[in-house]
């Protein structure tokens, strides 16, 4: 965690600087003091952030020294509220207010600023010297490499938790159930530290100890004697063995009654007994079991001599041989073996065990492609909600045409291995492959050993191998390959060159298993499948079905114990291989008590399973995910810690969050990237790692990047973050155990849906570095106080109860707010004068509300970049009785100006296009969103005319007047860069569309009218052949009303022939709004890249049956869905 800790600093302090540089170089307020000040604070961070990048691994564990970098990043964040508090007061005239004597005279802002930012800088003062005082920085000139005087703390264990990992990896290698012998490398690079320690505590491991009665460990001389060998091991075999030297001899060792040290002088007097025979003794011994430790094997020369002394009697005995050169590692193991990482000190010190292929107990050896063992292990594993992927991987497979490689990835755990192989067992007995081979890559990768293990599992024994051989029998055949458990680029890089070095005309498939989305694409662009963790209904009967099996109990529980055991599912992130080592632990308890230990499971998810030995299994993921926080870049892992805020199970909007990452201050602008395009890329990264995916009632494998509305963070990545959270001092969480010994001082304030609303407990806390605050359920007016002096963002999309009352309360109480959302508040009507006071105020989201006009004020607010108002009316107010028009608010305008003067705007809308407003709107010309209602015949052509100089504009949506449909036909949209576009209220034809529109990615259309047998709109030659050849159209939904009967056509006729169509579209959404009437559609067949149909909306089970019915047909069969999306 220390690697988490520093990064998480880095970026603190980065920001810090960047801060206080703009500060002092372009604030012209600033008086000379602050200036002078704010320059010795920035000279002594630059030398912090110098040792902070410095810091490696091994400082990160010194516990001393993670505190101080604690206490950086805390003073950091102190820091950066005092400049933010300085140079953002509203620098009105208050001359006059010095001429009141002091006595009586208020403090004035400017003053208040100096006197915080003297404080700060005598903290900065007295941190540096407590960092002289106990040397955690040592002396440039010094040559110590140690980081605290001895006598303050031992020097610390820096393998702790992962040694333990490597002893576990060891200990069941060693205790495997293979009865010939076996031999066992264990290769340390980078220097000697750790390996040593790692074998002694396997080798006393308590279960080696008890399987093998027969333990010695000999350190290797030179020049190497056998006798004295022989010696060695008798000696250490009678004192491990605790048994009698010979049976002419009564003599009894107990450890329990005898000391060490008199134990290894019984064993040597009886060894040098006249009747002791040392070889007929040696004999016999090796007839047992026996485990024989070899420390520092210097030659392959000794390795034969030993070799021949240590027969082979099939009993299952082990030999460790422990040597710092990889070619005896491997020849004292032979061909082929395989090579686990048992511990990672840093990028070149690591400790490798290598032993031979398919001598571990688990699942990742050899592969039997027998069908018997096919057919066992499908009898096995049920994939349970795993219906979609299977059909969806069998379709891929029954298109595959020639050469391709697939890629497979997701987060470790979510059972990619176990999805692919029921794929590949199921094709075994098929004839679309004539061979099939599956490798698991090895580490440290080579590929000659890949090769050979892959030869291997492919029935194919060569004396000599070649790696040409694999490319030859992919030239020859037509085989399945599975690469398993690709790392990095470079390892596919070197298997492309022999492997793909083959004809187009080849049908043999390549399928790579990965958990990284970057490796993913690397492989292969085009054909990427996302595994993700289970729905919770298909996690749920995982996880019943697996305790039931032992225990037989009953499906059914009590209301209580069924909620608690769905929370503890949700914390499993859908990973199926949690949820089965958790129910393996409730298998081994009784009936009456498994129930309890569920629930001491829900209670310490984290400290259970990262501490109870019955979960040793899990430690790869754990280093696997601890690797991808570790090595991810230090500015995303605020991000990351910042997920923690949103519940589980929780549908988060994606303009949410990254808006929120911009008033935090974690996204900025950059040299060539607005600070939104950061935080979009930002999410991506998030995404592609794996922390965050597209909510489960979404797309499966359709979305794949920052396209996607809404995320959800992974379960079991929420349930980590959570548990460091607090460590860092980050997050404060009010919820149904929160009472007033409740300690909160972190920057981030959760009010759940479940917590009392006790106003004692709230105001016992200390808000003074609060930043932000996300409200769930009701909210209360004491939620605002008054030391909330540095607070940036309030988050009250999910609370309900909020009033205009509050609404002022909050303004006049929080000046400093970056971020207001306010989104589905009813009970708002209108923003209070005083919004104009909010000077640092950068997003403002009143969706939803009952809000109709923006306050005259808001034009103050010079720094407001996303402005998200408007209501959709429910369809039961609406006229037509179907459709649900975008009702827009009113904007402000006077006689000289208006929202002209918020330049700094990129999203706007919905906004009513009334009198003098296009004008106004022809001066944004940063706008990226925009959102209009209001558009008729009078104005439609004004405004997109005002529009036509918005270069930067990627997204439009334009509701037209009731009885305006066709005011667009005689309009030409001239926005070559829009990548969304909808258009509500058209009647049954398209607008002329402008050739231009070759980046539309997702296009939303409301139709008033089909016609009958034919609907003109889609079968129009010169509309179809636009719709339909959009290059990048992904995204087509289409809201219509069934007024007569009609027929979707999702085709294009040129000249009386059909021509390629709609062949990027991934999903389509049909909205309906009566079902009195019969619709049906044609060529669906070609949209070739469909994943996700959704039907919505009011319609008959005929409409439904239909839809289903065709997409049975559909190349890639998928299911229809219904449901609306919920989001949090």
């Amino acid at each position: 965690m220390g690697d988490l800790v520093v990064g998480l600093s880095k970026t603190v302090v980065e920001g810090l600087i960047t801060k206080a540089q703009a500060a002092i170089d372009e604030d012209k307020w600033l008086r000379k003091k602050i200036r002078t000040n704010l320059m010795f604070i920035s000279g002594e961070f630059e030398v912090m952030r110098s040792f902070l990048e410095a810091a490696n691994d091994d400082r990160a564990k010194n516990k001393v020294m993670m505190t101080w970098v604690r206490q950086i990043r805390e003073l950091a964040s102190d820091l950066e509220d005092g400049i933010e508090l300085a140079v953002h007061l509203d620098m009105e005239s208050t001359w006059w207010l010095r001429m009141i004597p002091s006595c009586i005279a208020p403090t004035l802002p400017l003053d208040e600023a100096e006197a915080e930012i003297k404080e700060l800088r005598d903290r900065v003062e007295e941190l540096s010297g407590r960092n002289k005082r106990y040397n955690i920085i040592p002396d440039a000139g010094s040559n110590t490499t140690t980081f605290l005087v001895p006598l303050l703390q031992p020097a610390p264990d820096p393998v702790s938790s992962k040694r333990q990992v490597g002893v576990q990896d060891l200990s069941r290698l060693i205790s495997n159930k293979r009865r010939d012998l076996q031999v066992i490398s264990v290769l340390c690079t980078g220097g000697d530290f750790g390996m040593a320690t790692l074998i002694r505590e396997a080798y006393n491991d308590p279960g080696v100890c008890h399987d093998f009665g027969c333990r010695a460990w000999v350190k290797l001389v030179h020049p190497f004697n056998p006798h004295d060998f022989i010696h060695c091991l008798m000696a250490q075999f009678y004192a491990n063995s605790h048994s009698p030297i010979h049976k002419d001899q009564e003599i009894i060792i107990s450890k329990e009654k005898e000391d060490e040290e008199i134990i290894g002088v019984q064993v040597l007097q009886c060894m040098k007994a006249p009747e002791y025979n040392l070889l007929g003794e040696f004999v016999q011994k090796m007839k047992k079991k026996y485990l024989v430790i070899l420390e520092d094997l210097p030659t392959m020369v000794v390795w034969d001599a030993i070799r021949a002394l240590l027969p082979d009697w099939k009993n299952g005995s082990r030999i460790i041989v422990s040597t710092h050169q990889m070619e005896i590692a491997e020849l004292c193991v032979g061909h082929p073996y395989q090579v686990a990482e048992l511990i990672k000190f840093s990028v070149h010190h690591s400790v490798y065990a290598y032993s031979k292929l398919g001598s571990q107990d688990d699942k990742r050896g050899v592969r039997p492609t027998s069908p018997s063992a096919a057919s066992d292990w499908m009898k096995e594993e049920n994939l349970l909600g795993r219906d979609a992927e299977i059909s969806e991987l069998r379709q891929y497979i029954t298109h595959t045409k020639s050469l391709q490689v697939m890629t497979v990835w997701g987060i470790a755990g979510v059972g990619k291995s176990a999805l692919v192989r029921h794929l590949y067992y199921t094709l075994l007995e098929g004839k679309k492959f004539d061979k099939f081979g599956w490798v698991d890559v090895s580490h440290p990768f080579k590929l000659p050993d890949l090769c050979r293990s892959l030869l291997l599992d492919m029935d194919v024994h060569p004396r000599d191998v070649s790696i040409t051989q694999c490319g030859q029998l992919l030239k020859e055949n037509r085989c399945l390959i599975v690469i398993d458990g690709l790392q990095y680029e470079k390892e596919w890089d070197l298997i492309k060159d022999d492997f793909l070095s083959v004809p187009e005309s080849s049908k043999s498939l390549i399928i790579v298993i990965t958990t990284e989305e970057s490796i993913a694409r690397h492989c292969s662009q085009e054909h990427m499948f996302h595994v993700k963790g289970l729905e919770t209904d298909a996690a749920f009967k995982l996880f019943i079905k697996k305790v039931s099996v032992e225990n037989k109990i009953p499906p059914s529980f009590s209301g209580q114990e069924a909620a608690e055991l769905r929370e503890l599912i949700l914390k499993c992130g859908g990973l199926p291989k949690i949820l089965v080592a958790i129910s393996g632990l409730l298998t081994t308890k009784t009936a009456a008590t498994w129930m309890e230990t569920a629930s001491s499971i829900n209670d310490k998810f984290m400290y259970h399973l990262e501490t109870n030995p019955a979960f040793a299994g899990l430690q790869g993921m754990f280093d696997r995910m601890q690797s991808t926080l570790r090595d991810s870049p230090d500015y995303l892992k605020p991000y990351i810690f910042y997920l923690s805020i949103f519940p589980r199970d929780c549908s988060i909007r994606r303009r949410r969050l990254v808006r929120r990452w911009i008033a935090e201050g974690y996204s900025t602008d950059s040299n060539d990237r607005t600070a939104e395009e950061n935080g979009e890329i930002s999410f991506s990264k998030l995404l592609n790692m794996g922390i965050i995916h597209p909510p489960q009632q979404l797309v499966t494998t359709a979305f794949t990047d920052t396209s996607m509305v809404s995320c959800q963070v992974d379960g079991f990545y929420r349930e980590y973050i959570i548990s460091r959270r607090m460590e860092e001092n980050l997050v404060c969480e009010l919820r149904d155990s929160s009472s007033i010994s409740t300690k909160c001082t972190g920057r981030h304030l959760i009010i759940r849906e479940n917590w009392n609303r006790d106003p004692n407990v709230f105001r016992s806390m200390d808000f003074r570095r609060l930043r932000s605050m996300t409200v769930f359920g009701m909210w209360d007016s004491f939620f605002i106080s008054a030391s909330m002096k540095h607070f940036r963002a309030l988050d009250l999309e999910n609370a309900s109860g909020v009033s205009d009352l509050d609404l002022v309360y909050m303004v006049r109480m929080l000046p400093r707010l970056k971020f207001l959302s306010l989104r589905g508040c009813h009970q708002i009507t209108h923003l209070p004068i005083k919004l104009s006071s909010l000077r640092q105020l950068q997003t403002l989201d009143v969706r939803h509300t009952s809000i109709v006009a923006l306050p005259p004020g808001i034009i103050k607010l010079q720094k407001l970049q996303y402005i998200r108002a408007g209501a959709t009316v429910p369809a039961e107010d609406s006229i037509s009785g179907w459709r649900r028009p975008r009702v827009g608010v009113i904007v402000p305008r006077t006689r000289t100006t208006g929202i002209r003067k918020l330049v700094e705007l990129r999203t706007l809308g919905v906004i009513n296009i009334g009198v003098g407003v296009l004008k106004e709107l022809k001066k944004l010309t940063q706008l990226q969103k925009l959102g209009v209602c209001g558009i008729n015949r009078r104005n439609s052509e004004k405004f997109f005319d005002a529009i036509s100089g918005h270069g930067r504009l990627e997204s439009l949506s334009v509701q037209l007047d009731m009885y305006s449909q066709r005011c667009l036909d005689d309009i030409t949209m001239p926005l070559d860069n829009l990548h969304s576009l909808k258009l509500y209220g058209l009647d049954d034809k398209l607008p002329k569309w402008s050739d231009r529109l070759t980046k539309l990615t997702k296009l939303d259309l409301e139709m008033q009218t089909l016609k009958k047998n034919d609907m003109r709109f889609f079968a129009d030659k010169d509309d179809m052949r636009v719709l339909g050849e959009l290059p990048k159209l992904c995204v087509l939904r289409l809201h219509m009303k069934q007024q007569q009967d009609g027929k979707l056509h999702f085709c294009v006729i040129i000249n009386g022939d059909e021509s390629l169509s709609y062949d990027n579209v991934k999903i389509l959404e049909i909205v309906c709004s009566s079902s009195g009437s019969y619709l049906q559609f044609a060529g669906l067949d070609n949209l070739s890249e469909l994943k996700e149909t959704f039907l919505k909306g009011s319609y008959d089970e005929t409409l439904k049956k239909h839809l289903e019915e065709e997409l049975a047909d559909h190349p890639k069969k998928h299911l229809l869905k219904s449901h609306e999306e919920s989001t949090c």
